[in-house]
């Protein structure tokens, strides 16, 4: 059994990163700028946002952050994503999910200009990844994909469970594991309507678990030598840590680690992937990569 270490990878990536920012700002070029949009306090939010900055520290990037309370209107919300929208000097942007009740965080992602939608959530974005256009990949898929490719992890002709269909993770990791230029693979996507989930799991050679159920890929679900790949990132009470709760997996690590060839961590495994993912979308976003 070997761990996927996510950590290490998105260290590397970010060193790559910066060398290459540093390269582009020495012969003129603008150095690219990533600005977050955070309503409220929530505190995993609050975490993530602040990982955000680091990063782009990390990687040679200028960052910025509009901070709101939780009670901005949703029309004062749409306000500010026009603003990022039309400042030149911001080359992608991201608004923190999730948001308030009041406010549709629908409407909100599609007032965001796609050329600008580093977390690839925008319809535009979505649509052009499906049928295999460049555009930016929503980072959570985008990093396992690199994760997969930098361990040298066969996915052609491999058959490939995904469990959780969410627009986030669940529905483009399937698309993505399904193209040839990315994964190649066989792909069943299961759900909590799936009645032959376990049966499903126990022919995959990879299974990528996005369900948000601590604990729930067992030994008795996988099968010898497979890949695993735990999305899930569950806050559950621990007495013995100073924050009172530690992050726990979709995947019942201590059981199905030695069954696999190859498994992520949680924390440590897919997390720094999905920042790292972000900085590669800004960094094609200050390039113009994919859209002029």
């Amino acid at each position: 059994m070997q761990l996927i270490d996510g950590k290490a990878t998105a260290a590397k990536i970010k060193e790559e990163i910066a060398q290459e920012v540093e390269q582009i700002v020495a012969a003129g070029g603008k150095r690219p700028h990533l600005a977050a949009v955070l309503v409220g306090h929530d505190g995993g939010s609050e975490t993530y946002v602040k990982n955000k900055v680091l990063a782009c520290e990390a990687c040679g990037f200028k960052s910025s952050l509009r901070r709101f309370e939780d009670n901005i209107t949703e029309a004062e919300l749409l306000e500010c994503v026009d603003k990022l929208n039309k400042d030149n000097d911001v080359d992608g942007f991201i608004v923190q999910l999730p948001l308030p009740k009041h406010i549709d965080e629908q409407k909100v992602i599609e007032a965001i200009d796609y050329r600008k939608d580093v977390d690839g959530f925008h319809p535009i974005n979505v649509g052009r990844m499906a049928i295999g256009l460049p555009c930016f990949i929503s980072a959570t898929p985008l990093g396992i994909i690199t994760l997969l490719r930098r361990y040298g992890i066969e996915t052609s002709g491999k058959k490939c469970v995904i469990l959780g269909r969410s627009n986030i993770v669940g529905k483009p990791m399937a698309q993505l594991m399904m193209q040839k230029q990315y994964g190649d693979a066989t792909v069943t996507v299961c759900h909590s309507r799936s009645k032959s989930l376990k049966e499903e799991c126990r022919e995959a050679d990879i299974i990528i678990a996005a369900i948000g159920q601590p604990d729930f890929v067992t030994a008795d679900m996988v099968k010898d030598g497979a890949v695993i790949v735990d999305v899930g990132t569950t806050r559950v009470p621990d007495t013995s840590r100073k924050s009172g709760f530690r992050l726990n997996g979709d995947v019942k690590f201590d059981e199905v680690a030695p069954k696999c060839s190859f498994i992520t961590p949680v924390p440590g495994g897919v997390g720094p992937m999905t920042i790292c993912s972000l900085m590669k979308n800004t960094l094609a976003a200050g390039k113009k990569e994919y859209y002029k």
